[in-house]
Parts: structure tokens; C-alpha cells; sequence
């Protein structure tokens, strides 16, 4: 019962959020959600009624709002269309950690922002944070400032990627290739692809969802890094807190949807599902966080976002060019 007031409060303020997102789908509804979450936060200090609930929310719900993701993601499209684009997804990743290091250390900003801002930039956005954020010891202000970040930089992207892919007369197989490989999120990407035309939309799902599975590798690696820090030292490994479980359950879910065991007319309502789970779970992470941290670290996150978004966006249309990968 103790998580019921927290929670309560965040399926009530991801409604809002989700009607909000209706009336202005360039912003979206989890663009509000955590936008709506920091302002009550600022408002008002959380009350210890509401923290466990917006912590259950802010992870939990989370990690499961991921597992039904992987409902979605065939190993077919990932054979036929998906391999295509390694190269590209491969190349940015490289490319984005590097400069996040770099550059981040230049801001001064401290390592956890760093990795946050990274991989969301360079894997999936919001999903990519929270995973990574469920297996490292992260402050959730250091979460919601990521987000914030990485979702202004998904609004700009959905506003400029089809003026600019005209502007370069690129075909829909490019424009798809380029597009999810570059912008972060999958709403945004499907946004900005669909809007450039069907078939661009199509290839840009395939790439998006094939460059999801980067975070499987990333957390898992992140995890063991945890694991062999507790070694290191006198306590016990708390391996059933550390082990990403709910990667696991995602490789499970998109095995059952290769298979055939997840019927297609169900991807919508899944997805729906998924999609509403993570704004409930980012007004968690909106109402859970410290704004006094958030106005401490100033302008140099977004400083760091900007140099990353620009370095994906330059850098995947310059591999695909160069390796002359086409969807």
C-alpha cells in the first residue's frame, strides 16, 4: 500500500501528460510528463507518502515498460534490414562515447551525466537512460536532466530532419537510414521519417529498433563493471540487484514476437501500452527529482547534448555516404 499515493500521482500526472501530448505532438507526452513532474517538485518538496511510489515508478516501471518494447522487434527485420546499418549505428556509437568523454570533461560535468547523456544520444534516447540508470548508482536528478536534454533535442529533430532531408534531396531509403540512426527516440524517429514519406518511415523503424538492441551489450557490461566493483572490496555481490534482468525478459519478448507467438494486430495495443508506462514512469523520475541540482549543473548538460546530437546527426550521414550503406 505504501506505493500506492506515489504511483497514484504519476499514472494521474502521465493522463495529463498524454492529453497534453495530444493537443502539441511536437513536444509529446513525455516531454510533459517529466516537464510537469520537475515544476510540482520545484513547487512543492516531495512528501515521503509519495517517494516510494515515484521510485517504484521511476524504475520499475521503467524496466518493464522496456520488456514490452521488445514485443515489437522481429530477428527477421533485424536480418533483412537492421545488419544493413550496423556499420552507421557502429560508427556513431564509437564516435558519441569518445566525444562525450572529451567534451564532458571539458564542461565539467561529473561521469554518470556524461554516460547518461551519451548513450541516450547515441543508442535510444529515454529507454537507453533508464536502463543504463537501473544498473549504475545514478542520482535521479543527474536521470531527469538527461531526459530533459535528450527529448528538447528529439523536438528539434522532428521539426529540421525533413526540411533537411529535401534540402539534400535524399531518397526515402536514405532518409530512413539517416533518421534512425540519428535521433533519439523512437516516437521522434517514427515522427520525422513518416513525415518524410511511408517507405522512409518503414526503413527508419527497421534501423531503430535493430539499434535498440545496442543497449543489451551496454548494460551488461555496465552491470559487470558494478559486480566486479563489489568484489573488489569486503561486502557481498548483490548480483539480484546488479544483474539487468529486465534485458533478459526483453530478449525473451522479441524471441516470442520472431516466432510468431505475438500476433501482429497486438503491436499497436502493446506499443500503446509501452509508450504510457514510460510517461508514467518519467513523471516518476520528473516528481522524484532535486531541482536545486538541476539549476546547480546550469547550462552545460544541454552545452554537451547540442555537441552530441550534432555530432550523430554529421557523423551518420558521413558513414552512410562513405561506406555507401542504403536501406
Amino acid at each position: 500500500m505504501r506505493l500506492v499515493p506515489g504511483l497514484l500521482a504519476c499514472v494521474v500526472l502521465a493522463i495529463v501528460a498524454e492529453i497534453l501530448g495530444a493537443r502539441v505532438p511536437l513536444v509529446g507526452a513525455p516531454v510533459f510528463a517529466i516537464v510537469l513532474g520537475v515544476a510540482i517538485a520545484a513547487a512543492r518538496p516531495l512528501s515521503p507518502l509519495w517517494s516510494a511510489g515515484t521510485a517504484f515508478a521511476s524504475k520499475m516501471v521503467l524496466q518493464w515498460s522496456i520488456v514490452l518494447l521488445g514485443a515489437q522487434l522481429s530477428l527477421s527485420e533485424i536480418a533483412s534490414g537492421g545488419l544493413a546499418a550496423l556499420p552507421v549505428m557502429l560508427g556513431t556509437f564509437v564516435i558519441v562515447l569518445a566525444l562525450a568523454y572529451v567534451a564532458g570533461r571539458a564542461l565539467g560535468l561529473d561521469r554518470d551525466l556524461r554516460r547518461l547523456l551519451a548513450i541516450g544520444t547515441a543508442i535510444c534516447g529515454g529507454s537507453a537512460i533508464a536502463a543504463l540508470s537501473s544498473v549504475i548508482d545514478v542520482d535521479r536528478s543527474d536521470v531527469a536532466y538527461a531526459l530533459a536534454t535528450i527529448f528538447f533535442f528529439n523536438i528539434v529533430a522532428v521539426l529540421t530532419f525533413p526540411a533537411l532531408g529535401h534540402a539534400l534531396a535524399m531518397s526515402q531509403g536514405a532518409f530512413g537510414l539517416w533518421a534512425g540512426t540519428a535521433i533519439n527516440d523512437t516516437s521522434s524517429v517514427v515522427a520525422a521519417a513518416f513525415a518524410y514519406g511511408h517507405a522512409a518511415g518503414n526503413a527508419a523503424v527497421v534501423v531503430k529498433l535493430t539499434r535498440t538492441l545496442l543497449i543489451v551489450p551496454v548494460v551488461g557490461f555496465y552491470a559487470w563493471k558494478r559486480i566486479a566493483a563489489h568484489r573488489s572490496g569486503d561486502k557481498p555481490v548483490p548480483w539480484r540487484t546488479v544483474v539487468p534482468w529486465f534485458i533478459l525478459w526483453f530478449l525473451f519478448a522479441a524471441a516470442l514476437d520472431s516466432v510468431g507467438a505475438i500476433p501482429a494486430p497486438w503491436h499497436v495495443p502493446i506499443q500503446r501500452v509501452a509508450l504510457f508506462t514510460i510517461v508514467i514512469a518519467l513523471a516518476g523520475v520528473g516528481l522524484s527529482s532535486d531541482l536545486s541540482r538541476i539549476k546547480a549543473a546550469g547550462l552545460r548538460p544541454l552545452a554537451l547534448g547540442a555537441v552530441l546530437w550534432i555530432a550523430i546527426v554529421v557523423s551518420s550521414l558521413a558513414i552512410a555516404h562513405y561506406t555507401n550503406v542504403s536501406m
